[in-house]
Formats: C-alpha cells, sequence, structure tokens
C-alpha cells in the first residue's frame, strides 16, 4: 500500500528538483542534464503514458513526450513547444504544497491540492495542481500532472 508519507516525500523531491534546475540556468548543459535526470526520476515516462497539463502552456496544453516535458521546465532553442519559456528557470527558491486530500491505493495514489511556488523577493506564486503517482520497482512516479492558476472573478464596473 502506498503511504502519505510517500506522497509527500516525492512531493518534496519535486519541488526540490524544480529549485535546482533554476540554480542551474547559468549553466546550461548542467541544467539541461539535470532536468533530463530530474523527469526520469519523478515522471513515469519510460513506463507508460503519462498525461501532463502544466500551468503556463495555451496553444500546446498538453505534453505526453518527455521531450515536451523538458521543452516546458527549460525551454531553449531546442523547445519542442514554441511557447516554452522555461517554467523551472525563474528560479523559484522554494517549492510548498498544500494537499487538499490524498488518495492511496495499493500501486498508485493521487494527490490534489495547491503549491506555492516562492520567487528571490519572497513572493509565492499559488497554482492549483492534481498529481497522480504510480508505483515503478519501489518509487513512486507522476504519470499525471495537472496544473492551473486558481480562477479569479472578473469585476466589472
Amino acid at each position: 500500500m502506498v503511504t502519505k508519507e510517500q506522497v509527500l516525500e516525492v512531493q518534496e523531491k519535486w519541488g526540490d528538483g524544480v529549485v535546482k534546475i533554476g540554480s542551474l540556468q547559468t549553466d546550461r548543459a548542467e541544467c539541461e542534464s539535470f532536468t533530463n535526470g530530474f523527469i526520469d526520476e519523478r515522471y513515469a515516462y519510460q513506463n507508460g503514458t503519462v498525461v501532463f497539463k502544466p500551468t503556463k502552456c495555451a496553444i500546446e496544453q498538453f505534453r505526453p513526450t518527455k521531450e515536451e516535458a523538458v521543452s516546458y521546465f527549460i525551454a531553449g532553442e531546442d523547445r519542442k513547444c514554441e511557447e516554452d519559456k522555461g517554467f523551472a528557470l525563474q528560479p523559484w527558491t522554494k517549492v510548498r504544497f498544500e494537499n487538499a486530500g490524498i488518495i492511496l491505493e495499493e500501486k498508485r495514489a493521487i494527490a490534489m491540492g495547491n503549491y506555492f511556488f516562492t520567487d528571490l523577493e519572497g513572493n509565492e506564486a499559488k497554482v492549483e495542481y492534481t498529481f497522480g503517482y504510480k508505483l515503478v520497482d519501489g518509487d513512486l512516479k507522476i504519470d499525471l500532472h495537472h496544473s492551473s492558476f486558481p480562477y479569479t472573478i472578473e469585476v466589472v464596473a
């Protein structure tokens, strides 16, 4: 049975990885190498289908391949999606998860809530997320990633 502690641990590792990517932005080769390893460690692309809907995308909304996920995180001249700017290159100093709920099963888990990305000035960006995890050789890997900005009410004057 997947445990809540396992989910919290992989969430922390995911957040630490996003922060690390941004810290490597001045060394493109190292940044690319780390990001490729990060995607391999955190996501289940090599084990089947991954459904990934990143926060900051409008034209190519979904990233079904590892190459498209890397493009979203670090963009670059060889990016797979033109709209990508390199979300993880912000840089962020911290990622904090607040789970609204976690569903635990024998070989899967689903977590939903808000995560907060802290920038260099200490400002937090709030993003809503749903992550699905599957157990692969004893490790939880993301096979569902949906994130979006919270709905804002439009005030008409």
